[in-house]
């Protein structure tokens, strides 16, 4: 027990329940003596007790914890693993793993099973190879990371050592020990593979493309390969290549014509050789969106800005775009089709580049507004595009984007919300910004720490005219920073202004229900989605509406779906899907009429682990002697028990001190209590007052 005052007032206590003792019970009272002492007694105490209360004493408690050394059964379950590592190695090494966990425990251990993708698991050899990348690094991260003050004395790491995605564990320190255990196989095999496409992800109708492919070899130097395209079964092209002697790898160019607009999805495969290994890497497929000619995009400002020359940059990444600028007063604005405009500060104040407003609306052209200091804004939203910005003055605020979760229309990556943190704050207007006719914020602001619900994206317009804006003229500092801090790509940034274009320019009709998937191609591992919008006849956004959506495969085998649109969003679900490219119908009855919506949608398969098939058991070599162990095999797991043993890992023990408030503790104030009920009582039975 400790005093925050000094002991010496203990003494003072005492001597004021002495003191009350006495006082109270000096004189002549109608009980016995022992009585009299007794309630003196008992007076003297609470009344001491009470008073030493004033003196705020607490107690100190220690509680002690012993934590065991733990260690973590790290398995790579890759599907390279389960393909390429001989049946009754790998099952030497799960059930090795299984008793090596029991020998541990038995030790004094506390021993955990994690893998690629399932995470905890409960036995080693329980766990199923069909990982379909191998991230070695965030697997080791994320066991540093979630083990971190539990006494972890190191990881087991069971691996072939084929990597195929995350940085290179080989150079990395982990903050624990690393034993590495290798399967797979490192005997070369005759083998021919195709590790990789190169290619354009989208195509013009009626011009030519090229898809380059690699193909790799291991024991047919000096033959020849015959490589094919197909597409749906059927060969467009074939190639004899020859396999030269002293190279392990060469590559060779198919020229194809890109047919009417859609998704296609072409074969790439080369023939069996004599005595191949395996054919499970002999084809790759090249996933194409082949689109009707270029967009031309108007970038029109009220006057120069560097937003201009962000924008521009940005738009040029991408061959898809056929891009004009046009700036009032320096050169004429030519008379033609454009399939998107981009205004910066259009309207501006004092009727300044009325001619490309009058141009653009009389065309009914899709608009993304860029708004700041020049803007008009009673002419904005006179404008119809579902915002209406009130400003107060000439203020702004600093804001930086915040990504709406409930927007569908096209996600944001990981790695472009992070990038986002790190964007400079940008000016937009102070004041009153509303959404109205349906519209959809995609960025939200942020000032400072503060997340809002104030829009800086929005799409609005109507499905025949779509229409976008941008509350802040600052972006061009986002790009900027994002150039400075990331090897000059920004791709966050361009990636934002081209999905912004893409949005404004998809399905400009007036169809009454929209339904499209949320990204333009998915993995195989992949859980695809599809958003839908529902209008009335005047194209006002609908909700609870139910569709029916078909998706139908290659083997024309149909799969039925329904759903109904909800106001927040949320997207039909149709969970992993088998790689290839699918059709959809969806329908609809909608104000009693039925509504009718098709498109097609891919699905890649990303065929990572079936590119290599010999372990690379000098990567964990190097990953464990840079982290202070060596490398095992199968064989000798009984070997890796005795060391770790000798090891002499050690519990930890922990102390927590726990200081708590005397006056706090309730069966005091109840022991208190009793003994003045006690002497009340007496009192009252013996005739006293």
């Amino acid at each position: 027990m400790l005093l925050s005052a000094s002991p010496w007032f203990i003494a003072l206590c005492l001597l004021v329940g002495l003191g009350y003792a006495a006082l109270l019970y000096s004189a002549k009272a109608p009980w016995s003596r022992s009585v009299n002492y007794a309630l003196a007694a008992v007076r003297f105490a609470v009344v001491s007790f009470l008073c030493f209360l004033l003196l705020s004493p607490f107690l100190k408690t220690t509680t002690t914890t012993t934590r065991k050394p733990t260690i973590v059964l790290a398995v790579d379950n890759s599907q390279s693993v389960g393909l390429f590592t001989p049946p009754a190695v790998l099952s030497q090494a799960t059930q090795g793993l299984t008793k090596l966990a029991a020998t541990l425990r038995g030790q004094g251990f506390e021993v955990e099973t994690r893998a690629l993708t399932s995470g905890p698991a409960p036995r080693p050899d329980s766990v199923q190879f069909r990982a379909a990348a191998t991230d070695l690094d965030g697997l080791l991260s994320s066991i540093g990371e979630g083990y971190e003050g539990r006494n972890l004395a190191g990881v087991v790491l069971l691996s072939d050592g084929l990597v195929n995605q995350g940085r290179a564990p080989q150079f990395t320190d982990y903050r624990f020990p690393l034993y590495a255990v290798g399967v797979g196989d490192t005997i070369p095999k005759k083998d021919v593979s195709l590790p990789a496409l190169a290619y354009n992800r989208v195509a013009f109708s009626g011009n030519q493309f090229p898809i380059e492919a690699e193909i790799g070899y291991d024991g047919y130097a000096g033959s020849t390969a015959t490589v094919q395209v197909r597409e749906n079964g059927r060969v467009l092209q074939t190639r004899q290549v020859r396999l030269p002697a002293g190279q392990r790898r060469v590559k060779t160019t198919f020229l194809l014509t890109a047919p009417a607009p859609g998704k296609r999805r072409y074969e790439v495969t080369v023939d069996k050789l004599p005595g191949e290994f395996t054919l499970l890497n002999n084809r790759k497929f090249a996933y194409l969106d082949v689109v009707k000619g270029k967009l031309r995009v108007l970038l029109a400002g009220a006057a120069p800005h560097p937003d201009l020359k962000a924008l521009r940059a940005a738009i040029l990444q991408n061959g898809n775009f056929d891009l004009t600028t046009y700036l009032p007063g320096i050169s004429p604005l030519q008379r033609q089709d454009f399939d998107v405009a981009i205004l910066h500060q259009l309207p501006a104040a004092g009727g300044m580049g009325a001619e490309v407003l009058a141009q653009v609306q009389a065309r009914r052209v899709p608009v993304l507004y860029v708004l700041g200091a020049q803007t008009n804004f009673g002419a904005y939203n006179a404008l119809g595009t579902g915002l209406t910005v009130t400003p107060r003055g000439s203020q702004t605020d600093d804001v930086t984007p915040v990504p709406n979760p409930v927007f569908t229309r096209f996600s944001f990556e990981e790695d472009a919300l992070r990038r986002f943190l790190a964007y400079p704050p940008a000016p937009v207007p102070f004041g009153e910004a509303r959404l109205s006719g349906g519209a959809e914020a995609a960025l939200w602001q942020q000032v400072g720490r503060l997340k809002t619900q104030k829009p800086l994206l929005v799409f609005g317009g109507t499905p025949a005219r779509r229409q976008a804006t941008l509350l802040t003229e600052g972006s061009w500092q986002w790009r900027l920073q994002e150039a400075v801090e990331h090897d000059d790509r920004p791709e966050a940034y361009d990636r934002l202004v081209l999905r912004t274009l893409q949005l404004l320019t998809q399905n400009a009709n007036r169809k009454r229900l929209d339904v499209y998937p949320t990204q333009d191609a998915f993995n195989a591992q992949d859980d695809v989605t599809f958003g839908a919008e529902t209008y009335n006849a005047i194209f006002e956004r609908t909700y609870g509406q139910p569709l029916t959506l078909t998706l139908t495969d290659q083997q024309q085998k149909p799969r039925t779906f329904t759903y109904t649109t909800t106001e927040d969003g949320a997207p039909l679900h149709l969970g992993p899907l088998p790689a290839g490219l699918y059709r959809y119908v969806a329908r609809a009855t909608l104000g009693g009429q039925p509504q009718q919506d098709q498109g097609e949608v891919l699905v890649q398969e990303l065929q990572l682990e079936a590119t290599q098939s010999r372990a690379d058991h000098n990567l964990l070599f190097q990953m464990a002697r840079r982290n202070g162990q060596r490398l095992y095999f199968p064989q000798q797991l009984e070997q890796l028990a005795r060391d770790i043993q000798q090891a002499n890992y050690k519990p930890i023990i922990y102390e927590q001190e726990d200081l708590k408030d005397l006056i706090n503790l309730k069966w005091l104030f109840f022991l208190l209590l009793g003994l003045m009920t006690v002497e009340w009582a007496t009192r009252k039975y013996s005739g006293g007052v």
